[in-house]
């Protein structure tokens, strides 16, 4: 038996610190560990709703598309706040799949036809609740039938960036692309790039 089996957990308050934008809460729960030991525990959750990504890639031309955008908490850590990551957005009450077909629309201006469900992750799971859904799309150029650029009534400002995928796992190297769904995802198509190409398709 797992240690998973054998412990409990026993919520005994759910306080709001805050509902501003999302959604911080301060959990506290007794945790009864294997040996039968109880302990009080806080911890601190941040709520945001759960999301999803997708990786846009063009086998004809081996490219990916990502987007460019200024994210605050990278930039109070020290970076340029500027990240190179895979389109992505909240469910906002929607299927994963209609989501993220909306948010690709939306930032890169390509119509995404058949996806492929991939993976979910926690991307930060000692603090944040989101659930991440991973998506992956063949496209063309010719199903970039808008701008995108986000929208501006959500106060978006992205840059549309195509960059070859060769190119892109350089910039993991390099430090260039650091976002974790990002880096998974590019690896994913590296692993899947020959399959990709003889059937441009996304199909299990």
């Amino acid at each position: 038996m797992s240690k998973s089996e054998t412990v409990t957990i026993e919520i005994l308050k759910d306080e709001t610190l805050s509902k501003n934008w999302y959604h911080l809460r301060n959990i506290t729960f007794r945790y009864t560990d294997a040996e039968g030991r109880a302990k009080v525990l806080k911890r601190e959750t941040y709520d945001r709703g759960n999301g999803a990504t997708i990786l846009l890639y063009d086998p004809r031309r081996d490219v990916v598309v990502l987007v460019r955008q200024f994210r605050v908490p990278t930039y109070v850590n020290g970076g340029t706040g500027w990240m190179l990551e895979t389109p992505a957005g909240l469910l906002d009450g929607d299927a994963p799949e209609d989501a993220i077909r909306r948010e690709a629309m939306e930032e890169t201006g390509y119509h995404v036809g058949a996806v492929r469900s991939l993976f979910k992750a926690y991307m930060s799971p000692g603090a944040v609740t989101e659930i991440v859904h991973c998506f992956a799309a063949v496209i063309d150029i010719e199903d970039r039938v808008e701008e995108g650029g986000g929208l501006a009534s959500e106060d978006e400002d992205i840059e549309v960036v195509e960059l070859g995928l060769d190119d892109a796992m350089a910039m993991i190297a390099s430090g260039e692309i650091c976002d974790g769904k990002t880096i998974m995802l590019l690896q994913w198509a590296v692993m899947n790039r020959d399959s990709l190409k003889a059937g441009a398709s996304v199909a299990p």
